[in-house]
């Protein structure tokens, strides 16, 4: 009986970590392109003497493709 009641636990544990994952990377991929579009709109910048809002733009929309990509080679296997 003892080895029944710890598969259910060790399955519905297995849930739960891919859960948690799920969230976790749901999340990482909202922030990343909060940021993304943060930068290219020009609520978040660099200071002008590392190179102002052009660099700022820049990166935000590498953020903002390396994001994509991210999520495509997820999606499609890798």
């Amino acid at each position: 009986m003892p080895r029944k009641s710890s598969a259910k636990k060790s399955s519905s544990s297995g849930v739960l970590k891919n859960l948690l994952n799920f969230v976790v990377w749901l999340t990482g991929i909202i922030v990343a392109l909060s940021v993304g579009f943060a930068m290219i709109g020009g609520t978040l910048s660099v200071p002008y003497w590392l190179g102002g809002s052009i660099v700022s733009m820049i990166a935000g929309w590498i953020v903002i493709v390396a994001t994509f990509v991210g999520v495509l080679s997820v999606i499609f296997g890798k």
